[in-house]
């Protein structure tokens, strides 16, 4: 299981989780290899790659060869880390989701409604700092892509309650 603090830092950008699923996948990439694979501009990889080594994830190969042509290898640290990212990329493909089809918040969201059904509320002050114009997005991409459903409290008023579906459970079940 990853930590709550590293899965929000993890989807801080779209390419955390692919990049260091590809780096758990092989013994070492390259950065030409890492651009074409993942369609990510060179300055956009620099921006991703400094960040993932300060984090202590990742950093260059010392013994590799020439300095213009680097690769980049998981650190202890980054190992598990790059397991988790992983798993979540394989049940990602088996579910049909590309990379667009989830945003920023889409997985910190699935985590904390897994096997339950929550407010709207609850799960603002579970993931804050979201905003709720992005927590109110990020729950209607998912009930658009299948990942969740929504169902009517019985009370008065009636409020929403969010849940998971058979296939967000799968996915939720991919990040322990």
């Amino acid at each position: 299981m990853i930590r709550a603090d590293d899965l929000r830092w993890l989807v801080g950008s779209r390419w955390f989780v692919p990049l260091l699923a590809l780096a758990g996948s092989e013994d070492g990439v390259r950065f030409a290899a890492l651009a074409a694979r993942l369609a990510i501009s060179r300055s956009m990889l620099t921006g991703v790659l400094d960040q993932l080594i300060r984090k202590g994830w990742l950093m260059r190969n010392p013994g590799h060869g020439h300095p213009l042509r680097p690769e980049y290898v998981l650190t202890e640290s980054g190992r598990p880390v790059a397991a988790w990212c992983e798993r979540v990329m394989a049940e990602r493909l088996a579910l049909g989701l590309d990379r667009k089809a989830l945003g920023r918040w889409s997985l910190p969201v699935l985590a904390r409604l897994d096997r339950r059904w929550e407010r709207f509320s609850w799960l603002e002050e579970q993931l804050s700092p979201i905003s709720p114009r992005s927590l109110s997005l990020t729950l209607k991409q998912l009930l658009d892509v299948g990942l969740a459903e929504r169902r009517l409290e019985e009370c008065f008023p009636p409020r929403p309650l969010y849940g998971l579906t058979t296939r967000g459970q799968r996915l939720a079940r991919a990040m322990l």
